[in-house]
């Protein structure tokens, strides 16, 4: 059976088994190094009282919040596209 790609979608390389990650959108168990990563920061307070803690000099803390996509629900928000294969050969 033919494959799509060299990769086989994958970035494990040759190290075996890799761990396993449950996607943010359908809860479905996909591995580690084939799922989408999204990072983003997220503050703990609302943005106008921020202003004017940031204002009289404080620190304000935020939080990285990190979820994991399958290529399904990456696709379907956007954060992958669909690639015709003169378009996957090259790595952009």
């Amino acid at each position: 059976m033919p494959y799509k790609r060299k990769s086989r979608g994958r970035s494990k390389g040759g190290k075996g088994k890799s761990a396993i990650v449950q996607c943010s959108m359908c809860g479905e168990l996909v591995p580690r190094d084939k799922a989408k990563k999204v990072s983003k920061r997220v503050s703990l307070i609302d943005p106008t009282l921020a202003r004017e803690l940031k204002q009289k000099g404080a620190y304000i803390a935020d939080r990285v919040d990190t979820r994991y996509y399958c290529i399904s629900c990456a696709v379907h928000r956007g954060l992958v596209k669909v690639r015709s294969r003169e378009e996957r050969r090259s790595r952009r």
